[in-house]
């Protein structure tokens, strides 16, 4: 299979974890809009969704899936999105899409997170994918330059040969040349940093469930 049909496959098998009346959480990017192609067929059934981006709330819009304001929301029942990079103990890179502030804010309103993903994204170490670290535009040459004090190489993300600009306004560091070994250290190391909005490292906000898209069909990881 293709990687684009693996990703059907983990948008649908998702599908198994709404129930009728759930809140769902709904992350951005590539397989998160299999995941939510999927759940315009069971719309009429949910309360809702929370998204975590000007994206995702766009497409589930169109779709007429109800899209709420994570501050009008106590609680979600599931928060379902992709991973950059997943090991084997539910531990996260993500933000290749930009969102990772709010991806990471619903993860942590959300009851269970269900991270669906191809196998090329299971790793044993954290640290191949770029990391992406959102900060606040002021700090970043400091910011670069602590990176590179512990071996990492952080470049601004640019789109259209301007920096880009995220949805909180902001902008993104790709960090490459680490080896994460202790997530949730490094996670609560990076995040006290000064201009430091988000770091793309989720251990405190890891998955419950991962639904792997393989060759042999979805592999289900429980964490």
């Amino acid at each position: 299979m293709t990687q684009d049909q693996l990703k059907t496959l983990v948008g649908q098998a998702a599908l198994h974890y709404i129930q009728p009346g759930m809140l769902v959480g709904v992350g951005t990017g590539s397989t998160v809009n299999k995941f939510i192609d999927a759940l315009a067929t069971v719309k009429h059934t949910i309360a809702g969704a929370v998204s975590s981006s000007i994206a995702s709330t766009q497409r589930l819009e169109a779709l007429g899936i109800k899209v709420f304001e994570a501050t009008d929301v106590e609680q979600l029942d599931v928060y379902v999105d992709g991973a950059d990079e997943i090991d084997h103990a539910g531990n996260m890179i993500k933000g290749g899409g930009a969102a990772l502030t709010c991806e990471k804010i619903v993860a942590a309103q959300s009851r269970q997170f269900i991270c669906i993903a191809d196998d090329s994204k299971l790793v044993t170490t954290l640290g191949q994918f770029p990391l992406p670290v959102e900060v606040i535009p002021m700090s970043t040459q400091r910011i670069v330059l602590q990176f590179a004090a512990i071996g990492g190489v952080a470049t601004l993300r640019l789109k259209n040969g301007a920096p880009l600009v995220t949805d909180n306004g902001q902008h993104i560091l790709d960090v490459t040349g680490l080896q994460i070994l202790e997530p949730r250290a490094f996670e609560l190391e990076v995040s006290q940093w000064p201009g430091v909005v988000t770091v793309g490292v989720f251990a405190f906000q890891k998955a419950h469930v991962c639904l792997l898209g393989t060759e042999a069909g979805v592999k289900t990881l429980v964490f």
